[in-house]
């Protein structure tokens, strides 16, 4: 007699001595009505799992089943929603991260079938392979987010990410030196042309891509100040010209006489070349350039100041230790942190609290002695 209808939307198979529901969603935005079969071994159970599912459809906590995969809704992710949304270098890293390491791994599965034991097999998996917390961390803010989309989008009923905690971050650890090794560094880029980058960062704090956008047209000489407005960074290979990190991040600092004296050299030596080569000069108006105008390239400026370490065999610092060697020295010549924040374009003192705070002093000797004064001074 074969499958027959006992019910609305609840049939019976007297071969197979099952009985089967029909579960209808509706129409999908094409108008195409979408429906599902599930299989129960008694009426009872039928009729209770048709019950639930049209609770839930009037309650609107049911999703429309399709078979999209991770693969195909991270790539609508990153193309369609967060591609007018960020900059190009955060959808260089985020790409970097879907295609080496999200679609090899969790691609296939069907965005309607992960779940938090297939996210938390990742996670353990990317630490087996080596990769840190603070890189895996940023995974799972990436899936986190596109999860969200999804649920945003009705396609997920919830996001399974939701029920893992986050990946706890490990504190970079910081490397800087003192103001005699700063001395140091400073004598051996003399009359280099590394010299204006490693002052530009050790005096004034400045982050590379803020030292690599500098232009002519940010610099008063007579006033003695600098205008950090715009910046210079790289999605792999391409350079990519931008604003500053934020608002904040868009600041006018004092140029010292060192500085001042170091850029008038370099403006001199460039107009000496714009009037040798004529028109094969790309005057594009940058500070650090090569002899025919073009700017280096950011991650070049990174390279050539590993060099000088290297070559040296200087205590192992990198171009951005620059920036924090600025924020030491300052808090030991007892700037306030506020000053300190504002010269690093921090967008608040809590971000310069919570980056620094940990090394300008780490036994709270200040702070305890001065307590410790106040009360010897009440005993006597």
């Amino acid at each position: 007699m074969a499958r027959v209808a006992v019910e609305k939307n609840i049939a019976y198979d007297d071969i197979k001595n099952l009985y089967y529901v029909t579960m209808d969603y509706g129409k999908d935005d094409t108008g195409k009505r979408i429906k599902t079969t599930k299989t129960f071994e008694n009426k009872k159970d039928a009729q209770t799992a048709l019950k639930q599912f049209n609770a839930d459809k009037i309650k609107g906590t049911l999703v429309i089943p399709f078979n999209q995969t991770v693969k195909e809704w991270l790539i609508y992710w990153i193309d369609d929603v967060k591609a007018i949304k960020c900059e190009e270098t955060t959808l260089y890293g985020y790409r970097n991260i879907i295609n080496n390491h999200l679609v090899p791994a969790l691609g296939n599965y069907k965005l309607q079938g992960l779940n938090t034991t297939i996210l938390n097999k990742y996670f353990k998996n990317k630490k087996v392979e080596g990769l840190s917390n603070n890189t895996i961390r940023k995974h799972y803010d990436l899936i986190k987010e596109a999860l969200k989309q999804a649920v945003n989008e009705e396609k997920i009923l919830r996001n399974p990410l939701d029920k893992i905690e986050p990946i706890k971050r490990n504190r970079n650890e910081m490397n800087f030196y003192s103001v005699d090794q700063l001395k140091m560094l400073f004598s051996l880029v003399e009359n280099n042309r590394m010299e204006i980058v490693v002052k530009l960062a050790g005096m004034l704090g400045l982050r590379r891509e803020e030292i690599a956008g500098l232009k002519w047209d940010n610099i008063d000489i007579e006033n003695k100040l600098i205008f950090v407005a715009e910046a210079r960074t790289q999605a792999g290979k391409k350079t990519v010209v931008k604003g500053t990190k934020n608002s904040s991040s868009h600041r006018t600092l004092y140029a010292p006489d060192e500085i001042i004296n170091l850029l008038i050299t370099i403006k001199n030596k460039q107009e000496e070349q714009k009037k040798l080569l004529g028109e094969a000069y790309k005057d594009e108006g940058y500070i650090v350039a090569w002899e025919n105008g073009e700017p280096y390239r950011p991650n070049y400026i990174s390279d050539l100041f590993k060099k000088i370490i290297d070559d040296n065999k200087l205590p192992p610092l990198r171009l951005h230790d620059l920036r924090h060697t600025f924020a030491s020295i300052a808090n030991e010549l007892g700037t306030n942190l506020y000053d300190i924040s504002k010269a690093l374009g921090h967008s608040q003192v809590g971000t310069t609290s919570q980056i620094y705070t940990h090394m300008f002093d780490k036994t709270h000797k200040k702070a305890i002695s001065k307590i410790a004064d106040v009360i010897s001074a009440s005993e006597d």
